[in-house]
């Protein structure tokens, strides 16, 4: 399909349950024609809690080497559209959509919300174990990470890590902020303040915001829209703001223990192939982030990049795309 036609989001997941409480194939509804740029691919959905569906991507052939791809906030899968188009003829590509993110649902967290959905790192890596069981990948497999996608993914393998073959890494952390590192007040003022969450949900300012500030590339207008495109109104932003609030920044903070294992876990990896992809002008995983990354896993490949920002698959991707593959070609798994 050339880019920029419609595809259909095919609304619907064949075979057995995924293991755990309440984890079903979703119900088959009717397909939806979706609109993004270079964004050619089949969509599939589960229903990871009762009530709640997932959105993910699974390209490529059912035997190849697994790639799974983890996004962050306030993205969605679009983020790894590049590399999902680079590597599908030979791979297999997972990219699921976070609850609350992108194609996802969206429920809300009210104490009487029915559907409901705790928005914690804890339930997103639920979702991605329930997700990946559903799917069979129980062998070797890459884990590729950016943003809040690195405590999920890191944070998913703490009990998966025999799995966890190869690591590609942008911009991300899996670990708790450096010590030296400061909390930026945009981060801050989402995280901590009642006026952050409203001008996040009344405005789409997290979403819309980091389309401009998240690139030294000026997105062409269509891809920026397609990035702020899911999160349309102020039910639709919940997971933008929830995100931010669980940030965890101290032992009181929910997300703490599970953050602070995944950081002592880290060196572990350090005998394995892995491929750190950087943009340097990101305000917040910026060479703080990098220089930890670099010292736990000090064998690994890193491209790093003076002329990116914290989307940095979208400022290099033209680089980064064949250099992952040839970093993946060359460590077979």
């Amino acid at each position: 399909m050339a880019a920029g036609q419609d595809r259909l989001v095919q609304r619907c997941e064949g075979g057995a349950a995924a293991t755990g409480p309440a984890y079903n194939a979703a119900p088959l509804h009717a397909a939806v024609p979706v609109r993004y740029p270079d964004y050619d691919f089949a969509s599939h959905r589960l229903e990871v809690r009762p009530g709640i569906q997932l959105h993910y991507l699974d390209e490529g052939p059912r035997d190849g080497e697994v790639v799974v791809m983890l996004h962050g906030n306030p993205s969605w899968s679009y983020y790894w559209r590049h590399l999902v188009r680079g590597l599908r003829d030979r791979y297999r590509v997972i990219v699921p959509d976070h609850v609350g993110m992108g194609l996802s649902d969206k429920p809300d967290d009210a104490p009487n919300a029915l559907p409901r959905y705790d928005y914690t790192l804890q339930s997103r890596v639920d979702d991605l174990a329930a997700l990946l069981d559903h799917l069979g990948v129980e062998g070797p497999m890459t884990l590729a990470v950016h943003d809040w996608g690195g405590m999920i993914g890191f944070g998913w393998a703490l009990s998966h890590a025999a799995q966890v073959r190869r690591l590609v890494i942008t911009n991300t952390a899996a670990f708790p902020m450096p010590a030296d590192k400061a909390m930026p007040w945009q981060i801050a003022l989402g995280r901590d303040y009642t006026v952050g969450e409203m001008v996040i949900r009344g405005f789409n300012a997290f979403s819309s915001g980091a389309s401009w500030l998240g690139v030294e590339r000026r997105m062409p207008a269509d891809v920026r829209r397609a990035y702020v495109a899911p999160y349309d109104s102020w039910k639709n932003r919940i997971a933008t703001v929830r995100f931010m609030q669980d940030i965890p920044l101290s032992p009181k903070d929910r997300a703490w223990p599970l953050l602070e294992a995944a950081g002592r876990a880290l060196p572990a990896y350090a005998d394995r192939p892995a491929f750190i992809g950087w943009g340097l002008k990101d305000f917040v995983f910026d060479r703080h982030f990098l220089a930890r990354f670099r010292a736990d896993l000090p064998q690994a490949q890193v491209m790093a990049f003076e002329d990116a920002g914290h989307y940095v698959m979208e400022d290099r991707h033209e680089v980064l795309v064949p250099a992952i593959r040839r970093f993946l070609d060359a460590h077979p798994l």
